[in-house]
This record gives structure tokens, sequence and C-alpha cells, in this order.
């Protein structure tokens, strides 16, 4: 499953002095990923993916955030500088499942 969407970097708050930067998936494509992976979740109900910004291309994972009420991927500092993103920027985002 690929996911494709545009999405704002947000900080998350209980860790805001160390830069841990996501971007929220849509609610819809979430909802989707819950019930195609339902029991194969890993720490944390974390799910293994690929992921793409621009040229820039890493392996991750993902999050459900209760909160948000959808997944949540983190965007390394590398990939935010290679890209030139900062924490309110928008940008086109690929998530791949893998380990389906």
């Amino acid at each position: 499953m690929i996911v494709t969407f545009d999405a704002e970097l947000w900080l998350w708050e209980a860790r805001r002095n160390e830069s841990w930067t996501f971007v929220s998936l849509p609610a819809e494509a979430s909802e989707d990923i819950r019930e195609i992976t339902a029991g194969l979740e890993r720490g944390f109900g974390s799910l293994r993916v690929r992921a793409r910004i621009g040229v820039s291309t890493w392996k991750t994972s993902i999050f459900p955030d209760s909160k948000r009420g959808s997944y949540v991927l983190p965007i390394k500092r590398a990939i935010r500088t290679a890209q030139s993103l900062e924490p309110g920027d928008t940008t086109s985002v690929e998530v791949e499942l893998i380990d389906l």
C-alpha cells in the first residue's frame, strides 16, 4: 500500500527542545492502514514504512497518534536538511507500507 499526500511538518509538543518533527497521514488513509494491518503492529503500534520526500527516501516507522486520530511519520533532521524543510512547511510525502 502506498499513500501520497501533502502535509505540514509539526513539532511534537513533549519534545520541542529535541526537534522531533512529524507529518500526519490523512485520516482516511490512516483508517485504511488500520484495517489492512490489524494485528501486524510492532511496539507502540508502529508499522514499518519506506518514505519519500522530494529526492530523499528512507526506511522508518509510522506510529498511531490518538490525539490526531491518524498515523504520524517522523521526519528526521537529515531529510529536513536535504529538502530544506522546517516545521510549519508543507511538503508532498509518499509512504509505502513494508512487511505486509
